[in-house]
């Protein structure tokens, strides 16, 4: 059965599970609060269901609880990680800090993560530069997922892209984006609801197109951005690919094929060409191309004209990227956040576990 929990109580009972695997205190607040803005801004694949998911990659030895994260290469305005095996809730923040910092010196940053995990949303980390007058960018790549345009192998992760950008008195610009059709969590939403998925979002284990929601489960592949190659696939295809080898051949980390499954039931690949998962955040200051007061009032100003837009529907207007995130953060504040019975279900077996109540 589903319920209702607050953001409060979601957030309590993540951190004390991360706590009871060994993350330090810091750790565990900062991967809960990474966790719970996924739930809060709706994106549900991404927040709380995750979190037994983490906790079989422990139990594999895959995630490490106590990781020296640490600089090995770096210029005044770039930087390589090694995270050590950390959650990447924990070292995409820490390579996002590194890179604000190097902006404030040279202008923009960034910064190249490997031997990482999951990372959660990728606008959390995109919107840590806000509040420093800066843009955000973060991207990461995933389990081997998504099949090339034209191909029945899985290759690519639904490789996500965020660029976060500040306004004035209007919300940000927030894009947060699967290169892929959907993101692979939103097959899981429809499998624990029992539910069949639009066309164009997967292909079964031959490449046809199929509105099974257990279609990769069963071979098949995720595909990429615009899915079919008449509907422009390439596109999508050619972002996911950017994103891996930016995120990953770039610092060291593994692409294609040889990225590590989020799944701990799989184990990674023989013979991999790099460590872990690989994660790439940047951040560039306003003022370095012109007054940040002047291009957030240019800001506003374009938000304001784009949503003014004609609508096609009276029922469905124009929104900017990041406005119906915001309108369910301020929602879900106020009236809880609902789980799905079987995320409640597997909550609970954790916290039973754990000795911790939900």
């Amino acid at each position: 059965m589903s319920a209702i929990y607050s953001r409060d109580q979601l957030y309590s009972f993540t951190k004390n599970i991360l706590l009871k695997i060994g993350h330090s205190n810091e750790h565990a607040q900062l991967a809960a609060d990474v966790l719970l803005a996924a739930d809060i801004r709706g994106i549900d694949s991404h927040g709380v269901a995750r979190l037994s998911g983490y906790v079989r990659l422990w139990e594999k030895n895959r995630v490490n609880a106590k990781p020296n994260m640490k600089v090995i290469h770096e210029t005044p305005s770039t930087a390589t990680v090694d995270a050590d095996a950390a959650l990447g809730l924990i070292s995409a923040p820490f390579a996002m800090n590194i890179a604000i910092e190097k902006a404030k010196q040279c202008g923009s940053g960034w910064v190249s993560v490997m031997n990482s995990n999951h990372f959660g949303i990728a606008g959390y980390h995109s919107m840590m530069a806000l509040n420093h007058d800066m843009i955000g960018f973060a991207m990461t790549n995933a389990s081997p997922l998504v099949a090339p345009t034209f191909s029945k192998e899985r290759l690519l992760g639904t490789n996500p892209i965020s660029v976060a950008i500040p306004a004035l008195k209007e919300k940000p610009f927030v894009l947060d984006m699967a290169t892929s059709s959907a993101a692979n969590g939103k097959l899981e939403i429809a499998q624990r609801e029992g539910k069949s998925i639009p066309l164009g979002w997967v292909q079964d284990k031959e490449g046809n197109d199929s509105t099974d929601a257990n279609a990769v489960k069963n071979g098949g592949a995720l595909l990429p951005l615009g899915s079919s190659h008449d509907a422009a696939g390439h596109k999508g295809y050619g972002l996911g690919a950017l994103v891996d080898i930016m995120s990953a051949v770039l610092g060291g980390a593994n692409y294609g094929p040889w990225v590590p499954p989020f799944v701990a039931f799989l184990d990674p690949l023989p013979d991999l060409p790099g460590k872990g998962l690989g994660h790439f955040v940047g951040a560039m200051r306003i003022d370095a191309f012109r007054p940040a007061a002047d291009f957030k009032k240019h800001m506003d100003n374009w938000i304001q004209r784009f949503k003014s837009a004609p609508a096609i529907d009276i029922a469905e207007r124009v929104l900017i990227p990041g406005e119906p995130e915001f309108s369910m953060t301020e929602y879900r504040l106020k009236n809880g956040i609902p789980l799905n019975g079987n995320v409640v279900k597997d909550l609970a077996a954790l916290g039973e576990r754990f000795n911790i109540s939900l």
